[in-house]
């Protein structure tokens, strides 16, 4: 039995759904199309995400001395759709991605296992080096040129048949490997992620402009959202799966079999108004392993807000003026006021002007002063 096959079946055996491998050549088509996206300020807000650093995630030579060859990995996260639920709460949606455990920890044990065993199936030492799309290697470039999927117009990795609810994960190598082919399969004419995108962030095929879309609004970003945006968020309050869900390609992709990747507590679909009294350790507490917790208490409060005041309940009106008289964060308190501004209900305009008296903040001031109808 040639290598190739061996490694790919102790990657099945660990988990992994769909795995291919190609050389370790720079992807240089990818490595052009992203700084030109940093040229053109399509990338502000990722101080990180610099010219330099798109060279390096683009040159596996870089990130591993003696690189021959790259094992992509995919593994399946699709829990299927939130259930519809009555309830007289306000709530809020969460990518499916995230209602299960960190994906960083699952998929890195699996890697570590991986490599772990790998010298024994080859019968010889390997050099690897592992990653889960938190450090500098263009997972997407390796999935697609290995045959793991293609590249959808919304600029995710769609598989034939996972569709684009994955995760990437690659293992860079020494070893000489005979590469996969890359699918020959496209999204054809079909542009339905592009229109149903409510900020207008895929500004053309295969290019997202950062500062609009909702999963960097919800979660990277860490002042305040644009005005003109947040109507726009609707109830998202960590990353968006909209682009997704309306994709042909993952109408019949099969439920994920890793049970870390199922729903904890309400997180597809939790009430928001508890979640503005959540202090620090309540926060930490709550979506301890959580991705969730990247985007910090103070970002979840504030989207909350944006997703509070995008619904329109009155029912919300006292739990966000007791944010914005009491939240210790003028960005979440600034939001509040927005959203409190989009109720326009009475009790909302006079909770907005008693605040305009108190509020000492400048920033906090000028949102409760927008938010306020103009004369």
């Amino acid at each position: 039995m040639n290598l190739e096959p061996k490694i790919k079946s102790l990657a099945l055996s660990l988990g992994f759904d769909r795995v291919g491998i190609t050389h370790a050549a720079p992807f240089l088509r990818d490595e052009e199309a992203a700084a030109q996206r940093v040229r053109d300020g399509l990338m502000d807000g990722l101080p990180w995400y610099t010219e330099e650093r798109v060279q390096r995630m683009n040159r596996p030579q870089l990130l591993l001395e003696d690189a021959r060859s790259i094992i992509s990995m995919a593994a399946n996260y699709n829990t299927g759709p939130p259930p519809d639920t009555p309830t007289n709460s306000p709530k809020g949606k969460i990518a499916r991605y995230a209602w299960g455990r960190d994906y960083h920890n699952v998929i890195k044990a699996r890697l570590r296992k991986f490599t772990r065993e790998l010298p024994d199936l080859v019968g010889h030492p390997v050099r690897t080096r592992f990653f889960v799309d938190d450090g500098p290697m263009n997972d997407r470039a390796a999935a697609e040129r290995s045959g793991v999927g293609w590249f959808g117009k919304n600029t995710n990795i769609l598989t034939p048949t996972h569709g684009s609810w994955v995760f990437l994960a690659q293992v860079i190598t020494d070893l000489e490997l005979k590469p996969d082919p890359p699918l020959k399969k496209t999204c054809g004419q079909c542009v339905r992620c592009i229109p149903a995108c409510p900020t207008d962030a895929i500004i053309a095929p295969y290019v997202i402009d950062n500062r609009k879309c909702i999963s960097f609004l919800t979660i990277e970003m860490r002042g305040p959202i644009p005005r003109e945006l947040r109507p726009l968020m609707g109830d998202w309050v960590f990353g968006c799966d909209i682009c997704q869900e309306v994709c042909p390609v993952n109408r019949k992709a099969p439920l994920g079999r890793e049970p870390d990747f199922n729903k904890r507590h309400d997180f597809d679909a939790p009430e928001l108004i508890p979640l503005l009294d959540l202090d620090d350790d309540a926060f930490r507490e709550r979506f301890r392993g959580s991705p969730i917790r990247r985007a910090k208490r103070e970002g979840l409060q504030r989207n909350v807000c944006i997703a509070l005041g995008n619904i329109g309940d009155p029912i919300a009106i006292p739990a966000l003026a007791n944010t914005l008289h009491n939240s210790d964060s003028p960005l979440v308190r600034s939001h509040a006021a927005w959203a409190l501004g989009q109720i326009a209900a009475p009790q909302a305009q006079s909770t907005l002007t008693q605040a305009l008296k108190t509020e000492r903040d400048p920033q906090v001031h000028a949102e409760i002063s927008a938010a306020l109808p103009q004369n």
